[in-house]
């Protein structure tokens, strides 16, 4: 079954597609990948999503226009993929959508909200999507993240020692796979959130991100805005649990620089990417991590790729591209993965890693013009290979 996995994440700078081919042989789970392609929002676009996300307020007619806009954005990109990727014809399509808001009471997700209404995908490619991933996950007492951690539970399973799988987003989140115990999977804290937000402001939006590590390697990490960033009371709860730019945002980091003098630009960039660093290799050794393997926009920094291994020590640092799975695309590839199995009626959570209390099938089905594709019964996957 040729499946397109669409995905934007909390950065919000792109959406990614990421085509597959997907089947069963036996117990295991086999992806062909048959290419990716990204497109990035228009500036207008962006700019609505930017006015209406936290710490902001907004309104119901902007978040109309938003889960229009975003979703014919989405549709714009699976018209492309389904042509270039898959020669015409997609079997489904899954649409991870566009998150604008995770809403956190006491530890406890309530809800989780994902913008981008895939009727107009199903409208403009005919064919069926799969969406709102994260919802039933919540619904039944979990974070509703990270979500790929049963992609990476059926990948890395079998690997020796205990391996973390890491996604370096606008938050960072981990998979941990250890033998014969149940995995866990958690969001660590900021990636690119504050990194991102932070090179905006310092440069009056002239820099969106900090290009190739460049700012943070010319600056010093500051002492004492470090200690009050690490002093955080997420960091210290334990898993599973999730997070996302309702926390880390401008705002938070204005407040913890109270009081300090001023800071160069280029030490608070630095900072911030050294916080990253630290958060996710103190989870990675809490929890017995022998090797990462990370993907995400984050591993194309070289200055948090560094400052990442130095904190790591002894555990080696790879990335999913030295596994076989190109890591711009593995997200995508993770939600195709997701969408295929609720298709076939089979869960994609595991209840270890998002918290809870069971696994579910996940998603909406919006069907295509054919209506639903039909697929034969399948029993679910013990593990996950690539060819």
């Amino acid at each position: 079954m040729r499946v397109i996995g669409l995905m934007s994440g909390t950065s919000y700078d792109a959406i990614d597609a990421a085509a597959a081919d997907l089947r069963f042989e036996g117990d295991e789970l086999v992806l062909q990948p048959l290419g990716m392609l990204s497109r990035p929002y228009s500036p207008s676009l962006r700019s609505l999503l930017a006015a209406a996300l936290p710490p902001a307020s907004t309104s119901l007619a902007a978040v109309t226009e938003l889960d229009t806009g975003v979703g014919q954005a989405f549709a714009e990109v699976a018209a492309q993929a389904v042509e270039q990727l898959c020669g015409g014809a997609a079997d489904l399509i899954v649409s991870h959508g566009q998150t604008v808001f995770h809403w956190v009471d006491s530890g406890v997700v309530r809800g989780t909200l994902q913008l981008g209404q895939p009727a107009w995908i199903a409208e403009a490619t005919g064919t069926t999507v799969v969406s709102d991933l994260r919802s039933r996950d919540v619904a039944a007492g979990g974070q509703g993240a990270p979500l790929v951690s049963l992609f990476d539970v059926l990948w890395l399973r079998g690997r020796t020692g205990t391996p973390v799988a890491l996604n370096l987003g606008g938050i960072a989140n981990i998979t941990v796979v250890p033998p014969g115990g149940d995995p866990v999977a958690f969001d660590t804290g900021p990636a690119n959130a504050l990194i991102d937000a932070v090179v905006g402001e310092l440069t009056a939006g002239r820099l969106a991100f900090d290009a190739d590590g460049v700012m943070a390697g010319r600056g010093r990490v500051h002492s004492e805005l470090f200690d009050r960033l690490l002093s955080e009371p997420y960091y210290a709860r334990p898993a599973p649990k999730s997070t996302g730019k309702e926390l880390f945002h401008l705002a938070y980091l204005a407040d913890r620089m109270q009081g300090l003098p001023e800071i160069a630009p280029d030490d608070v960039v630095a900072t911030v990417t050294a916080l990253t660093a630290r958060t996710v290799a103190d989870a990675v050794k809490s929890h017995g991590g022998t090797e990462v393997i990370a993907a995400g926009g984050g591993i194309r920094n070289p200055a948090l790729m560094h400052r990442l291994a130095w904190e790591l020590g002894e555990v080696p640092l790879l990335n999913t591209d030295d596994l076989g799975l190109p890591s711009p695309a593995k997200e995508s590839y993770a939600f195709a993965v997701l969408g295929f199995l609720t298709l076939h009626g089979l869960a994609g959570t595991v209840p270890s890693c998002t918290g809870a209390r069971h696994a579910s099938v996940l998603g909406s089905i919006t069907p295509g013009r054919g209506g639903l594709p039909q697929t034969p019964a399948a029993t679910f996957p013990t593990s996950l290979r690539l060819t």
